[in-house]
This record gives C-alpha cells, structure tokens and sequence, in this order.
C-alpha cells in the first residue's frame, strides 16, 4: 500500500528556520556528498547507518526533515522514521539540488565527489558495457551480465530500493571528504 509523506519545500523550510522555528534537517547522503555542499542547517546522518532510535525517543513533536541530492534516499529515510514512530518526518522536496537551485544558504567544501546517483549510473552503465562486450569476444553466455544488471535497475525503479547504491555508498571514496579531496 502506498502512502504518501508529508513534504515540504526548500523554500518554504528555509522561512521556517528563518523565523526560528525549533526543527532538526537531516541530510542522508555519504559523508563525502555532504562535504562537498549541504544546506547550512542541516547534520550529517547517513541513510545507511541511520539510527531511528536517535530521531524518534524525545522529539515531542519538533519537526525532522530529510534531505538527500534529489530526494529518493530522504524519501526512503523519512518513510523509516515515520514507521519507527517518528510522525513528525517530513520529506524535503527536491532535495540539496532544489535547495542549491533556489538560492539558498549552503555550506560548500573543497570536496568534488560525484553524486551517488551518478556513482550508480556510471557503474550500472560500465557493468553492461562489459558483459556485452565480453558475451561477443569471450563466451555468449556472459550477456548474463548485461541482464542481471537490467534486472537490478528494473526490481531498484519498481521498489525504490537500489543496492548498487547502498553498496557504493559504503565505499572508501563516499565515507570522507579528506579521501575525496584532490
């Protein structure tokens, strides 16, 4: 059963904190993603190392909100908060991108990592290339390659759930600004 998150716009989040309202912002990206640029008031708390105990006991109703890139890992963190008893989760539409793109206050570091997102693309992209490159000069059989990462990326777009991502998000690369600095 769908249902659907109470969201908020960057725009409309940054009036909030402008006026003072007590709320927590959370960016769910790898620690080299926030270091390189996250929204000033926002803290680190990476999707897969998201503790719900910390965000959930004692929040007597001041507001969480999630913030990924784009908004699919905030979406999937909010969706965990909200059912670990966290009602005050609220999704930030757009995510660190509609924030940049507004215009509002961020912090940006020296740090040039290249988004998850893109991280999975390049990957997904390369693994193909390869089984298809490998079935035509190797053996036909490892087109199987080429198919079980088309299958990865259709079972990731129909659930919302993408282990490649999850898996390069623990990287050496994704876990340090200082490792990703050049």
């Amino acid at each position: 059963m769908l249902t659907s998150l109470p969201e908020i716009a960057p725009e409309e989040l940054h009036r909030r904190i402008a006026a003072g309202e007590p709320l927590d912002l959370i960016d769910v990206r790898t620690p080299a993603e926030f270091a390189a640029q996250h929204a000033t008031p926002a803290r680190l708390a990476p999707l897969d190392r998201l503790d719900l105990g910390e965000f959930t006991a004692g929040r007597s109703g001041r507001p969480l909100y999630g913030i990924c890139q784009a908004g699919t890992r905030a979406k999937q963190a909010v969706q965990k908060l909200r059912a670990a008893g966290c009602a005050e989760a609220v999704l930030v539409t757009g995510g660190t991108q509609a924030w940049v793109e507004a215009g509002l206050p961020c912090v940006t570091g020296t740090s040039r990592v290249i988004s998850l997102e893109r991280q999975v693309r390049i990957a997904a992209g390369a693994l193909v290339l390869v089984g298809v490159v490998l079935s035509l000069t190797v053996h036909p059989a490892l087109v199987g390659l080429a198919a079980l990462v088309g299958a990865g990326l259709v079972f990731a777009g129909a659930t919302d759930w993408c282990g490649m991502g999850l898996l390069l998000a623990r990287m050496p690369w994704n876990q340090s600004a200082a490792s990703c600095a050049k």
